[in-house]
């Protein structure tokens, strides 16, 4: 598996298992569903991204909100939307999207609601499953060729990211 470098490799990641699991879907981003074009499949969605709690490894944490707007074809099924999004829920459930479980936890808060429109209704043709997910990106810092753990203060350092300020434990 290769690293993940960027948070931008999650949505693509996603993007690249729903096209697997739904070949004859569109899939994209909100640019692939700007025209004025009928608006049906999945679009993947980042909605927000902040700090989490560091890894083991010291990787930076970044919890990014995402989600999957299920659009069905208008005069569908009743619930044909909210039936798709159901699939998506299974396929978000203990999904790592093939990247590295080192560096991507599973998702939680899962949550699928039919949108809403402009308006006070309810778009039944548009399901929302929103979930979160973290990312641990840059450098293992507590990696040492000896094998013993390493430590860091905040007050004795000047840069907590660096890894040459960590020091071996005092046995």
């Amino acid at each position: 598996m290769t690293l993940i470098e960027k948070p931008s490799q999650l949505p693509q990641a996603i993007g690249v298992a729903l096209h697997a699991t739904f070949p004859d879907l569109k899939v994209g981003s909100h640019q692939d569903f700007m025209s004025d074009g009928e608006k049906i499949g999945v679009m993947v969605t980042v909605e927000g991204n902040g700090p989490g709690i560091r890894s083991r490894e010291g990787r930076k944490a970044h919890v990014l909100a995402l989600s999957l707007k299920a659009m069905a074809a208008p005069g569908a099924l009743p619930f044909d939307a909210c039936d798709l999004a159901s699939q998506l829920m299974d396929l978000v459930l203990d999904n790592r999207w093939s990247l590295p479980p080192s560096q991507c936890d599973l998702p939680t808060n899962i949550v699928a609601a039919p949108s809403m429109r402009s308006t006070a209704a309810t778009d039944y043709d548009t399901w929302t499953v929103s979930f979160s997910q973290t990312l641990y990106l840059g450098p293992a810092l507590l990696n040492d060729p000896t094998g013993r753990p390493l430590f860091a203060c905040t007050w004795d350092t000047l840069n907590i990211d660096d890894p040459d300020q960590y020091k071996p434990l005092a046995e």
